[in-house]
């Protein structure tokens, strides 16, 4: 059994990946973030998770991916009872208006547009840390 992370992210762009890693690392160290880059390893990664107080506290999600799309990620994970109630953000360079219309239709918690610039990302991840970590009360 893999360890649990606080944070599952689906991203295909190591560059990017790596970038929000070190973001996060200086956001806080002890967070555990767990990257994986293709849609169908997400979902047999996320489905290993199946005692209920060992699951990730928040899901990122890009939208586009090899494998499955985010949205057909989200789809998934909200149909799987033990992981439907875990926050799920569609962190995306899109920002068309169809894209957060159906990120929302299919489950999304919310949806980020990816900031451009390491201190705009870093303000951005802040901001999610405050809310989904420190003031959110979730049920894990």
């Amino acid at each position: 059994m893999m360890s649990t992370p606080d944070i599952f992210y689906v991203e295909d762009d190591p560059d990017y990946a790596f970038i929000l890693q070190t973001a996060i690392g200086e956001i806080q160290e002890e967070l555990k973030l767990s990257i994986v880059e293709d849609g169908r390893d997400a979902i047999d990664q996320l489905r290993l998770f199946s005692d209920e107080k060992n699951l990730p506290k928040l899901i990122l999600l890009d939208l586009n991916l090899p494998g499955l799309s985010g949205l057909d990620i989200l789809k998934t994970i909200k149909e799987m009872p033990h992981l439907k109630y875990i926050p799920v953000i569609l962190f995306s360079t899109s920002d068309n208006p169809q894209d957060v219309k159906a990120s929302y239709e299919f489950g999304a918690n919310a949806y980020v547009t990816k900031p451009d610039g390491y201190n705009n990302l870093l303000t951005c991840l802040k901001t999610m840390h405050e809310f989904w970590f420190l003031q959110n009360r979730g049920l894990n």
